[in-house]
């Protein structure tokens, strides 16, 4: 079987699509134009779709009217932040934590404590249980240094995402929260314990136990090979680079991990399984 029946048949056993968020059906505030007609095609062809981002800056809630706001209506099934993964984390590896410091912001930490999670003071005696870092679009040097000081006293530390930068069209660079850490283990010498989300493949197996699904039925579809791409491989999913974000084809071409498709748009796949789909049907 040549390299396009391969695709064509992969593109055809898809059931669910994942979709990363900025750089991949919008960027910053503006909805991408070919993003509604791919919505389109895959309600269409009958396939389920779900969203996911790494950023936490915001909780499921304010995401989802955001996505009302550019006309997309969604349900909050459909949504997955790598907030919630983090709180999914802690529940079930770390039931004991009861506090954290977050470096996050307002609407992150809201979600922490309607989660029943207390949140520590900027103060070194409110003592946390865990220190969560995060995108923080409200940092502020005080806590940039709180956050060092208890990594450096050993506190288990958890990183929501590994995200070097935020995919922006303003003329400025949106520091995200593996550059937060990178800051973080330059002072202290201390690295993350893990890293949620993407590409770490929880969300994506939450999605196919949701929906049923087999791993070679669900198509992961972003813009960043390092956490979008390789969330796919690591859950054994179709991985789908969409070259309208982060990544350029010079990224692409050099990059060791390569997806296993490489589209411009999300529109260049839909009509991959529109064919795919009506060659199946046949």
């Amino acid at each position: 079987m040549g390299q396009n029946e391969t695709l064509t048949a992969a593109c055809a056993r898809i059931r669910h699509v994942a979709l990363d968020m900025d750089g991949t059906i919008y960027v910053g505030s503006r909805l991408f134009p070919w993003t509604q007609p791919f919505l389109g095609t895959l309600r269409r062809l009958g396939i389920s779709y779900s969203f996911l981002t790494n950023n936490p800056t915001k909780s499921g809630r304010d995401y989802l009217k955001k996505l009302s706001s550019l006309g997309i209506d969604a349900v909050p099934s459909q949504m997955f932040t790598s907030a919630a993964a983090t709180i999914d984390y802690i529940r079930l590896h770390r039931p004991e934590v009861r506090k954290v410091f977050i470096l996050g912001t307002p609407s992150m930490q809201e979600e922490f404590a309607e989660a029943g999670f207390a949140i520590a003071e900027d103060s070194a005696g409110d003592r946390p249980d865990t220190l969560i870092v995060a995108f923080d679009t409200t940092l502020t040097y005080s806590r940039l240094c709180r956050a060092a000081w208890w990594a450096a006293q050993g506190l288990p530390y958890i990183a929501t995402n590994p995200d070097r930068i935020c995919p922006t069209e303003d003329r400025t660079v949106l520091v995200d929260c593996g550059s937060v850490c990178n800051a973080i283990e330059t002072a202290t010498g201390r690295r993350p314990d893990i890293v949620i989300g993407k590409p770490n493949p929880g969300m994506l197996r939450v999605i196919m136990e949701k929906y049923g699904l087999a791993p070679d039925e669900l198509a992961m579809c972003g813009d960043r090979l390092y956490t979008d791409i390789e969330a796919a491989r690591n859950a054994g999913a179709l991985g789908v680079l969409v070259l309208s974000g982060e990544t350029t084809p010079e990224m692409a071409e050099a990059a060791e991990t390569k997806p296993d498709i490489t589209v411009e748009t999300i529109e260049c796949f839909g009509r991959m399984l529109e064919r795919a789909h009506g060659e199946a049907g046949h």
